[in-house]
């Protein structure tokens, strides 16, 4: 039986893209837990947000983190609710204007 292909939400897909535009920093987690060595790479090198964190915790598993003014994330949280972090706005690209519907002419007697 074919398995049902599963269904990429719009928005997740347009945070992605938003991610994709910010510094990376790629590190391994060694002996800490991936988001302690987040943390503590944060911290050592000074990183100002936005920034994303890739942390290879084995040969096959990584997790990813997204450092903002408020606090470290999960990178998929921010995917999902990209709109709520200021630090991301100048990323996304701009709106398209908004459509204004044409006022109809008044036809005088």
């Amino acid at each position: 039986m074919a398995r049902k292909r599963k269904r990429k939400s719009r928005r997740r897909q347009e945070g992605r893209k938003i991610l994709e535009l910010v510094p990376q920093y790629s590190i391994e987690s060694g002996e800490d837990k991936p988001v302690t060595a987040a943390r503590k790479y944060i911290q050592s090198v000074g990183i100002q947000p936005p920034a994303l964190l890739i942390v290879k915790r084995n040969e096959h598993t990584t997790d990813r983190y997204f450092w903002a003014e408020k606090g470290l994330f999960g990178a998929q949280y921010v995917e999902e609710n990209h709109f709520l972090f200021p630090s991301l706005k100048e990323y996304q690209p701009p709106a398209p204007p908004a459509k204004t519907p044409v006022a109809a002419a008044s036809v005088a007697r």
